[in-house]
């Protein structure tokens, strides 16, 4: 009796070629693309809204932290992952924005999971906008509270779903710039419903810091809230102050609370020395010359302009253009012409709105955005936008 021969099973990993194809064909398989360390590309990609990152002042405060502590924090922060460079970013992060107490991790995405997980929790309820950034959609998601998602910046929705609660906790997370549109959340709205619903803002200020408010400090300092004893904000490093790293602000009590039960500050290294350093000259940078966030604003109504769609309120300007394919090859063609925008396709943005994101800063220069207007121009038009 022939016995049957033994059939291998598929290999455990062969379901990732699948997935990959599929992508492929979708217009959604992303790559990396190493920067040289000079480039002829004009960059509308990246998130250095003030132009610091290569700023003489923020670069030197990077290399003294690094001289001073060395490379790394070389342990998480409640072992040797503190230093003194910390600290005072964390004092003076929380007095420029108006805040009581600082907080700093290791990067904005460890900050949303530390400051959601550690005010939520089981027997809590989060009210979340449907917009929200991936880092508070995974805090959400790992918080173990239930979650209700709101509609895109819809006060009413989220006040119904606080009057239905019957947890004795709630917290209502918002970012106040969205990081795709650029458009704002209704803050002085959400913070009233909050209010009378007794519940805790969380406002992700990633791309608000550095841009809107008086001076840049963000947009819950424009909507007089900045150091309200209910709202908690967070903050990113790596965005208009030109660093690395992220921070909580708020009430001295929430601060203490992290400390002892934030996972992302307990168990993660701390963040390098040289970046707080960064930061923390960057920080002095805005604080000094209060006309670079308007310089943003101004040079994101003219990319706008070019592109010819509605001037943000953000230094982010969208340009829809509904198929990843088109929008794919949009950016390529820009890159071609020297310009490199970014390219946000789903899951970053809903089914059918792909679009170029392009992101102003304050030292573009007339001759910038003559060039920027000349490349936009070409492009939208060959692809019927």
């Amino acid at each position: 009796m022939d016995l049957p021969v033994p059939v291998a099973p598929p290999h455990p990993l062969a379901w990732l070629d699948r997935n990959a194809e599929r992508r492929r064909e979708a217009g959604l398989r992303r790559e990396l693309r190493p920067r040289a360390p000079h480039e002829p590309l004009l960059d509308l990609a990246g998130n250095d809204y003030l132009g610091l990152s290569g700023d003489k002042r923020v670069v030197d405060g990077a290399v003294a932290a690094l001289r001073t502590w060395g490379a790394g924090s070389t342990g998480s922060r409640l072992v040797t992952g503190t230093t003194e460079v910390h600290a005072t970013l964390e004092r003076e992060l929380a007095a420029f924005t108006g805040a009581e107490a600082g907080l700093v991790f290791s990067s904005g995405y460890a900050a949303n999971l530390g400051v959601v997980t550690a005010l939520s929790g089981a027997g809590a309820l989060i009210v979340s906008d449907g917009a929200n950034h991936a880092s508070l959609v995974d805090a959400c998601r790992l918080s173990r509270a239930r979650v209700a998602v709101a509609g895109h910046n819809d006060v009413a929705s989220v006040d119904a779903a606080l009057a239905g609660r019957t947890e004795e906790r709630a917290l209502v997370v918002t970012e106040s710039v969205y990081s795709a549109d650029g458009d704002l959340a209704p803050l002085r709205e959400l913070h009233a419903v909050c209010r009378a619903r007794g519940a805790v803002l969380v406002v992700d200020e990633a791309h608000g810091l550095g841009v809107c408010g008086p001076g840049g400090r963000g947009l819950l300092a424009g909507a007089g809230l900045a150091g309200a004893d209910d709202v908690v904000s967070t903050v990113t490093l790596s965005k208009a102050l030109g660093s690395q790293g992220g921070a909580v602000l708020g009430p001295q009590r929430v601060i203490a609370h992290l400390v002892d039960s934030a996972r992302t500050m307990i168990f993660d290294t701390g963040l390098a020395p040289s970046c707080a350093g960064a930061a923390l000259a960057a920080l002095h940078v805005l604080r000094d010359e209060p006309g670079r966030p308007g310089a943003v604003l101004a040079a994101a109504a003219a990319i706008a302009d070019a592109a010819g769609v509605a001037a943000p309120p953000s230094a982010v300007v969208s340009v829809v253009l509904g198929s990843p394919v088109v929008a794919v090859a949009a950016a390529r063609r820009c890159a071609e012409l020297g310009l490199r925008v970014g390219c946000f396709r789903p899951p970053s943005v809903p089914e059918g709105t792909s679009r170029l994101r392009l992101t102003a800063r304050a030292d573009l220069c007339a001759a910038d955005l003559d060039r920027v207007r000349a490349v936009l121009t070409t492009v939208l038009a060959e692809v019927g936008a």
